[in-house]
């Protein structure tokens, strides 16, 4: 599998082109202490997801951050993103492996004991549970695991592939993110934390610090 950094993960939905243009986004996460950038639109169209996620791609160029494209392999093998995140019903990881190549990013989702089961034998790099809190970002018809949910959850995962990063998503802010990290997590998933944040770069390298504080004092 790659080797990842997946301290902090910042999306860019697609909702938040009221903030500013994605591609910027991306790139003051990534100038900021955000350690990979996820691009997510539930709605456009093939051709559009394509062209934002190589602007984002010439973006993020020079940073070091890579790129990983929601749910598709087509968009994130047309754009030449780094890799993908797949939910439950997207491809499978072991045909996205196949088309994506052995060096190429590949994360799951994971709300379920069946889906930590799937995710643990998977040819993944990571793994993020969620939503671990109620989020307004996206419309979620399941309930919040929580932190116990989490820790299981992630227990799980760790028993099948002791190697696997795991991260949480949903509700996350800064407040919050030592909960996470001493429940196991090796990152956080975040939007609203920084992109609705007054100062998106202050925010990004508050919550960066955050986990860098949390994952330092679970080492010690």
């Amino acid at each position: 599998m790659t080797k990842i950094d997946y301290r902090l993960n910042a999306l860019v939905d697609a909702g938040l082109t009221a903030v500013g243009p994605l591609p910027q986004l991306a790139n003051l996460a990534a100038s900021n202490g955000a350690t990979l950038i996820q691009y997510r639109d539930k709605t456009a169209s093939t051709r559009t997801m394509i062209e934002t996620a190589r602007a984002i791609c010439e973006a993020l160029a020079g940073s070091g951050v890579p790129l990983v494209v929601n749910d598709r392999v087509d968009v994130a093998l047309a754009a030449g993103a780094d890799g993908v995140h797949l939910g439950a019903d997207d491809m499978d990881a072991e045909t996205a492996r196949r088309l994506l190549g052995p060096n190429a990013i590949i994360g799951l989702t994971v709300k379920n004991a069946a889906d930590a089961e799937r995710a643990g034998r998977a040819p993944v790099d990571y793994a993020c549970i969620g939503g671990v809190f109620e989020t307004l970002s996206k419309v979620n018809p399941d309930p919040p695991v929580g932190i116990e949910g989490f820790a299981s959850l992630r227990a799980q995962l760790r028993a099948l592939n002791p190697a696997l990063l795991v991260g949480a998503i949903a509700g996350i802010d800064l407040d919050r993110i030592p909960s996470v990290i001493n429940a196991g997590a090796d990152g956080v998933a975040v939007i609203s934390a920084i992109f609705r944040a007054p100062d998106i770069a202050a925010a990004a390298r508050a919550l960066r610090a955050s986990v860098d504080a949390g994952l330092d004092g679970r080492a010690a």
